[in-house]
């Protein structure tokens, strides 16, 4: 019999971890785990919990919003010998489970938890050091996601909505950045600038699936100049549709890299999984390729 510890935040969501703890615990007894039940505490307990007693369990499964998955991933990665991560989504927006192919069900997300699936390699971040799972975004509209009413995601998506936001206020100030990735040297003025490894974003689609490869060791970046006018959004889109990495697409300039620097004259305020990620000048990030191991509902990480 493994043994496994699920790590639940109770605040999540709507408190959905906590209403459903008896049908999870009782899907992954069923299937043969021996469970220790860790509801978190605070912001940061998942991290400190999973680092103090995490390799003591051949499994850890989280249940809460991306947020808690992250603080997870982030204990996970200062341990020597990290065991397999599994996840139960249960926050608002959930963007790691749609990217990871993980049931909305409780039920269903914990029998997954619970199997025998072959883990994926995953590839995770660190911003300065400090460690995220799906995306580090700076400059205008890095909230709008997660305050956007779903008609407007599902419409728009979130870059598009990004961007035209940029266009139609003109007092937006954007940062003068010299951004330096695998050897190359870009520099402009960026209004909004994305790091990442997911397929969603504050529940609205960002990358094409087929551009995003979560266990090949590099990000999907996109940064933002001010768009001239509509069609240059479209035109800009359209570009990252056809999945065409261009330093040279009009408003938006899209590419692949393992590791960025990025050097700006004022503090650039970040966010990562959603939360605020401190303001920094110097931002190095730097992709982890393969550094944990997830249960997910993908069968080929190409997908």
């Amino acid at each position: 019999m493994g043994k496994m510890l699920f790590l639940y935040n109770p605040t999540s969501g709507k408190g959905g971890s906590a209403s459903h703890l008896s049908t999870v615990v009782d899907t992954m007894t069923k299937a043969g785990w021996q469970v220790t039940v860790h509801p978190t505490q605070s912001k940061g307990d998942a991290s400190q919990v999973v680092e103090e007693i995490g390799e003591q369990f051949d499994r850890i499964v989280c249940s809460g919003g991306d947020g808690t998955l992250s603080e997870t991933a982030a204990g996970l990665l200062r341990l020597d010998n990290p065991p397999t991560l599994a996840y139960i989504p249960a926050g608002s927006t959930n963007d790691c489970a749609a990217t990871l192919r993980i049931p909305n069900s409780y039920q269903k997300a914990a029998q997954l938890a619970a199997s025998d699936t072959e883990p994926m390699q995953w590839d995770i971040g660190t911003l300065n050091h400090s460690p995220f799972v799906y995306v580090a975004a700076f400059g205008a509209f890095t909230e709008v996601a997660y305050d956007t009413p779903q008609d407007l995601k599902n419409t728009f998506g979130h870059l598009a909505y990004v961007m035209a936001g940029i266009a139609s206020i003109p007092s937006i100030a954007p940062y003068h950045i010299k951004v330096e990735y695998d050897g190359q040297v870009l520099e402009d003025d960026f209004y909004y600038g994305m790091v990442c490894n997911t397929h969603s974003i504050g529940g609205m689609k960002s990358i094409p699936t087929d551009w995003v490869r979560l266990d090949d060791g590099l990000f999907e970046v996109v940064l933002v100049k001010k768009p001239v006018n509509i069609g240059e959004i479209g035109a800009s889109l359209q570009a990252l549709i056809r999945q065409q990495p261009t330093e040279n697409g009009g408003a938006l300039i899209s590419l692949h890299a393992s590791k960025l620097t990025f050097t700006c004259e004022k503090s650039i305020q970040w966010t990562i999984d959603g939360e605020y990620g401190g303001s920094h000048q110097i931002t190095e990030i730097e992709n982890h390729k393969q550094a944990l191991s997830i249960i997910t509902g993908v069968v080929d990480a190409t997908e």
